[in-house]
């Protein structure tokens, strides 16, 4: 299953998770760490509104078995930092894989860090896809946007380049071959036919190439967007090419999201921490996943109508 089917499978509701109270999601997205060395104008992180450090390790590893055992399927080791940023990842990875015993890890980074070496040993632990984000479309556009020195932006394509080998290299190596992709956000007009040239650059060295729309990140960004001339969407719609309507989100229903310090949040974009359903240090996964916080936010979504909730502003743009 390449990564676009997972991508769909997890943004899709299933009937029978179109209620309140839910078994495990199919997903969860955990925070190794909520550090990025990137400040791009589009995300929320770059504003520092809450903290950002690194999860205490013995707290992954007591929730990645607990998250399998209660049956979910799909672990991301990242959220909204760099997880290239935490000098365990391999090793996190592994853990996932082999102690967890999850079918499926994931990866998404930015790319500036993911060096040949550091990408061959996740995969040599056992990573099953990596995913780059290329979401601007030359050096001096990234300087612009990333906040960062245009030389990070050509270490990322040479990273991209080099990922290929790496990971073929392992598969020869151990016979486990890890899928490597890449997503770029679909932006409109005049930067959408500028992205065209690195698109086509990196194209060759990628199992997949898909779209994201321009999220507004729960309005966290909107109004930077619109500045620049861009024009983000009403809630989290998954992909470009199988857009999901804005209620219910399927972020709410569907998959988990778990902060460096172990918060359970019903969102993607949860950059303050006002989408926390449960404290994961002090409850278990279960429980949090089906909290009294939780299952009134879901049938909120359920009506359609999330007028008075965290998630107003968010499906509410336009």
């Amino acid at each position: 299953m390449g990564i676009t089917q997972r991508i769909d499978a997890v943004t899709r509701i299933p009937e029978n998770f179109r209620r309140t109270e839910l078994p495990a999601p199919r997903s969860v997205k955990i925070e190794l760490t909520g550090r990025c060395n990137y400040a791009c104008s589009f995300c929320a992180r770059s504003q520092r509104l809450r903290r950002q450090e690194e999860m205490d390790r013995p707290l992954y590893e007591r929730l990645t078995v607990e998250m399998r055992q209660a049956g979910v399927e799909e672990l991301g080791v990242f959220y909204l930092g760099e997880s290239f940023m935490c000098q365990w990842l391999p090793e996190a990875i592994a853990h996932a894989k082999k102690v967890a015993g999850f079918p499926y890890v994931f990866l998404t980074t930015n790319g500036s860090l993911a060096t040949p070496e550091r990408v061959a040993a996740c995969f040599r632990a056992g990573l099953d896809s990596l995913k780059f984000s290329v979401n601007w479309a030359d050096g001096e556009q990234f300087e612009a946007i990333a906040g960062v020195k245009e030389a990070l932006f050509r270490a990322t394509k040479d990273n991209i380049k080099a990922a290929r080998d790496a990971r073929d290299r392992v598969a020869e190596e151990t016979g486990h071959r890890g899928g490597l992709y890449a997503s770029y956000i679909e932006y409109d007009g005049a930067q959408k036919a500028r992205m065209e040239t690195l698109l086509a650059e990196i194209r060759p060295y990628v199992d997949e190439l898909y779209a994201l729309p321009l999220y507004n990140q729960a309005a966290f960004v909107a109004e930077q967007e619109r500045a620049q001339g861009w024009k983000p969407i009403a809630g989290n719609r998954g992909r470009v090419g199988a857009l999901r309507d804005p209620l219910p989100c399927w972020a709410v229903f569907t998959e988990g999201h778990v902060t460096w310090d172990g918060q359970l949040s019903a969102c993607c974009f949860d950059h303050d921490g006002r989408f926390h359903m449960g404290d994961l240090t002090r409850e278990p996964f279960m429980q949090a996943w089906n909290s009294p916080a939780f299952r009134g936010l879901r049938a909120a979504h359920l009506l359609k109508d999330v007028a008075g909730t965290v998630c107003e502003r968010c499906v509410a743009y336009q």
